[in-house]
C-alpha cells in the first residue's frame, strides 16, 4: 500500500492513493484555506470508514440490508506528545437488530484493518531527504 503526498501551496495538500486524489488542508485559524479535512480528521475517517465497510459487510452477507449503516467517531486532542485519544466508534445499523446480531456486527467491526493498527502500533521509520535526493 501506498500513497503520495504532496504540498500544493501554503498547508493545502493533495493526498494520492492509485487512481484516487484528495486534498488536505488546515481551517484558516491554523493558515489554510479549509478546502479539505485537517490530517487527524482524515485519521477518524480512515478508522470510521473502516468500521462501517465491516459493518455493511456484516449486514450485506446475512441479507439483513445493503446500504444505510452510519459510523461517527470522536477523540480528543491529548498532550505530551501531542496526539489523538479516546476514540469513540459510534455504529449506527440501518435495521433492527437482535442481541445475537449485535455481538455479531461488533465482533465483525473489531475485525477493522484500522482499528486494529491503532490497537498495535505498528514501528514508524522516518526518513528525510533534502533537495534533488531520490
Amino acid at each position: 500500500m501506498e500513497v503520495k503526498i504532496s504540498q500544493i501551496v501554503g498547508v493545502r495538500l493533495e493526498i494520492q492513493a492509485r487512481s484516487h486524489t484528495i486534498t488536505c488542508d488546515q481551517p484558516a485559524d491554523n493558515g489554510g484555506e479549509d478546502s479539505g479535512m485537517t490530517p487527524p480528521e482524515l485519521l477518524l475517517a480512515s478508522l470510521g470508514s473502516c468500521a462501517a465497510f465491516y459493518a455493511a459487510q456484516y449486514l450485506r452477507t446475512r441479507n439483513l440490508t445493503q446500504s444505510g449503516v452510519e459510523v461517527t467517531v470522536t477523540a480528543g486532542k491529548l498532550l505530551q506528545p501531542a496526539r489523538l485519544g479516546n476514540f469513540r466508534v459510534s455504529v449506527k445499523s440501518p435495521v433492527p437488530l437482535t442481541s445475537e446480531q449485535t455481538e455479531g456486527m461488533m465482533r465483525s467491526v473489531h475485525h477493522c484493518l484500522v482499528h486494529n493498527t491503532l490497537m498495535s502500533p505498528p514501528e514508524i521509520k522516518i526518513e528525510i531527504a533534502s533537495g534533488d535526493s531520490r
